[in-house]
């Protein structure tokens, strides 16, 4: 889909919302500066999605940056390294910021030099290199999808035989309000960006590329266009100012005009997706052999004096962040990521960044809201990229109708949050599904267990 405006071309999807106040101005004008290294760190084991990496050191040992601390176990996992020098004081479990359920974690103590592990922070030749060997150091790099879905890239990257992939599409939307930090990247990194796109290009072997931005990031659109006038593969598209923009389903179908269910991934379109900051941190770990260690955050709200992006070590504790936002009295809310998909906070005392934190959002007024029965307006449906019914949802989910929920595609939602923003009787409608989901994972558990024992 798309529409001309003032002469230029905006790509779009049905669907979706944006707020009026999408509270970028706070940080728009506000570069990369880097955090103060923190006095301790908390690198948790499950920073994405799939199966925990499993701990290689223990109390008592002397690492360094960059240091491989945790392995990936399996196909789906990542691998895990020392985001400071130092020595580790506990090997223990710590509840996950983005879940809260209790994960193994390394926690390091720094050392006074912030030394590179031999064999990291190296310059390569990247001129004649093979997929394979490219695939290698992102795995070995613990790279996973830095737009906060932390799916690992090695395995985005090594698509089934069966599956031809014609495009990579690289999202540089950045469609949840309030963070900017992807923005800023652009702006500081554009040339080390593209090059990690055309490393992932290399790596499955793909000829063409589309790069979205959406258009209150203009001076990001013209400068990428710049950069790759004379480069036909590649092309730069103007998106519409609209959430979400930036998941796959809506960004392929902007941008390729090619649809899948929600329940597939774009593999089965011919694409793949990658988030600019994961371009970025491929570029690092092929070029340098840097594994991931760091990521640009936006600490953010009216919540803070002095919001800002800082370029954080994994693990900092968000309290050390929000010191360095000055911090105001009166707090009501603390959100990991943005308001439509993050996740509140409920004890800042162990909460620290991972890999998919692209945003703190502190907030004074966060208003309580009371909840009624839905009027049937039809707004959630409007609203819902994919084209589902949010209010049958709802119902269903709060009825317990597990069975009901799931005959009408309860899995098939994407949790985005469209229907709760628009919903005039504000009802939980994210909330509700999310419980129904995870009701429908446990009978389904239980289910399997009882089959086994029989």
């Amino acid at each position: 889909m798309s529409f001309v405006k003032s002469g230029l071309k905006y790509r779009t999807f049905a669907g979706g919302i944006h707020p009026l106040d999408d509270g970028k101005a706070l940080t728009r004008n506000k570069r990369e500066i880097t955090a103060p290294l923190p006095k301790t760190v908390y690198l948790f084991m499950s920073q994405h999605i799939g199966a925990p990496a499993k701990p290689l050191v223990k109390k008592g040992d002397i690492v360094r940056k960059g240091q491989l601390i945790g392995e990936l176990q399996g196909f789906i996992s990542a691998n895990v390294h020392a985001s400071i020098s130092g020595k580790v004081v506990d090997v223990t479990n710590l509840p996950l910021p983005t879940t809260g359920v209790k994960s193994p974690a390394v926690i390091i103590e720094r050392a006074e030099e912030d030394l590179w592990v031999d064999g990291a922070d190296v310059i390569s030749d990247i001129d004649s290199i093979s997929p394979d060997e490219i695939r290698q150091r992102i795995k070995s790099a613990g790279i996973v999808g830095l737009g906060g879905a932390t799916f690992p890239t090695h395995v985005k990257l090594s698509p089934p035989k069966d599956k031809i992939i014609d495009t990579v599409v690289m999202n540089g939307a950045e469609c949840e309000p309030y963070l900017t930090c992807d923005y800023h990247l652009m702006l500081d990194k554009p040339q080390e960006i593209i090059l990690g796109l055309k490393l992932a290009m290399k790596c499955i072997g793909c000829k063409k590329a589309h790069i979205g931005i959406e258009s209150n990031k203009e001076d990001v659109y013209r400068l990428f266009k710049n950069i790759l006038a004379d480069e036909s593969d590649i092309k730069v598209d103007l998106m519409e100012v609209k959430y979400p923009q930036g998941a796959e389903h809506q960004l392929i179908k902007a941008l390729l005009d090619r649809e899948f269910k929600p329940t597939q991934l774009p593999l089965e379109v011919g694409a793949v997706v990658i988030n600019v900051g994961t371009a970025f941190a491929i570029y690092e770990a092929v070029k340098f052999r840097r594994p991931l260690i760091q990521r640009l955050v936006t600490v953010t709200g009216d919540g803070v004096e002095n919001p800002q992006n800082f370029m954080v070590r994994l693990g900092t504790p968000v309290k050390q962040l929000l010191e360095e936002a000055k911090i105001s009295t009166n707090i009501s809310k603390v959100i990991f990521g943005g308001p439509m998909m993050g996740i509140a906070q409920s004890n800042l005392d162990t909460a620290v960044t991972v890999k998919g934190t692209g945003g703190i959002l502190v907030l004074k007024g966060a208003r309580q809201w009371e909840s009624h029965a839905c009027i049937r307006c039809g707004r959630c449906i409007d609203s819902c990229p994919y084209g589902l019914n949010p209010s049958e949802l709802s119902i269903t989910c709060e009825a317990k109708e597990f069975a009901l929920a799931l005959e009408n595609n309860v899995m098939e939602c994407k949790e985005c949050g469209c229907c709760t923003y628009v919903c005039p009787a504000k009802r939980p409608i994210v909330h509700l599904i999310k419980f129904a989901k995870a009701e429908i994972a446990k009978q389904t558990a239980q289910r399997a267990v009882q089959s086994q024992q029989k």
